[in-house]
C-alpha cells in the first residue's frame, strides 16, 4: 500500500493538476481546522476539496462528450495488397572478410 499510493497521486495529479493542487491545499486546510479546532479553516478546506473534485467531474465530463463527438480518422488504408513491413528472416549475415 505505501508504494501504491505515491504512484496513484502522480498518475492523478500528472493528468489533473489544477484540480489536484486544490484537492491537496484544501486537505491540508480541513488537516489544519481540525487538529486545530478552528472550525471555519475546516469547513473552508473541505468546501475547496468538494469544489476541486466538481471541477475534476465536470472536465471528465466534456472530455467525454469531446471525444464522443470527435470523428475518426484513419491514416492507414482498411487492406493493402502487400505487408507494409518487410518480413524479418531468421539468417545471420556472414562479416565481410578483411
Amino acid at each position: 500500500m505505501n508504494a501504491l499510493l505515491p504512484r496513484i497521486l502522480k498518475a492523478a495529479y500528472r493528468k489533473e493538476p489544477i484540480s489536484s493542487f486544490i484537492i491537496i491545499v484544501g486537505a491540508v486546510d480541513a488537516v489544519i481546522g481540525g487538529v486545530g479546532e478552528r472550525w471555519t479553516l475546516l469547513t473552508f478546506g473541505l468546501l475547496m476539496v468538494m469544489l476541486a473534485v466538481a471541477i475534476r467531474w465536470w472536465q471528465s465530463q466534456r472530455r467525454e462528450t469531446e471525444l464522443a463527438e470527435q470523428p475518426v480518422t484513419h491514416f492507414l488504408p482498411p487492406n493493402s495488397s502487400r505487408p507494409a513491413l518487410p518480413m524479418l528472416s531468421a539468417t545471420k549475415r556472414q562479416p565481410p572478410h578483411r
